[in-house]
Order: C-alpha cells, then structure tokens, then sequence
C-alpha cells in the first residue's frame, strides 16, 4: 500500500510541476480584446495581467462618459472571459479533457 501512496505523491508532484510550467506559458501569451468598433482595446496576458488599455480619441472627444464606462467594463469582461478560456484550453491539454476543479476556474 505505501508503494501506491508514494507513486500517487509522484504523480501529484509531476502534474504540479506541469501546472507551474502551463502558468509560465500563460503568462507569456497575450489577448486582446476590442468593444464598440475597436474604440477601446485591452490587451492581457494569460494570467490576467494587463498591459495596455488604449481608448481612441473620437470616444475621448464624445465626452461621454457614460459610454466610455460601459465599453471598459464590456472590454474587461470579455479580457477575463478570453484568458479563462485560454487557461482551461491549456488545463485541457495537461488532463485530457478531465475537468478537476478548484484549476484555472
């Protein structure tokens, strides 16, 4: 029985490490995302860090700030959207399409 144990702590080691190496794959993947014709454009990794919002100058010259508001919060849902869906894509490789939860959810 603690040969079965300790093969069981090896696999969960391996399938550790192979997550770590998905994380530092993710995090070198970008997204981006466009809402109201390209007006506003964020651009994320696939750990969810962001490194540019650009907003172009015709929303800026609208002074509308109501629909500058609503197409960032349309842009950051959709950013999030699209890199949980990369990170499960990349999950999906490592499982073989078995969903374990509590990863990348």
């Amino acid at each position: 029985m603690d040969n079965n144990l300790g093969s069981i702590f090896q696999q969960a080691k391996q399938l550790q490490s192979k997550i770590g190496d998905i994380q530092k794959e993710l995090a070198n993947k970008t997204v981006e995302v466009s809402t109201g014709g390209g007006m506003v454009k964020i651009t994320s990794n696939g750990i969810h860090q962001i490194f540019s919002v650009r907003i172009d100058d015709e929303l800026i010259n609208m002074q509308d700030r109501e629909v500058l508001e609503d197409l960032i919060i349309g842009a950051m849902n959709e950013i999030h959207r699209k890199v949980k869906e990369l990170a499960q894509e990349e999950m999906t490789k490592l499982t073989g399409g078995i969903k374990i939860p509590g990863l990348f959810q």
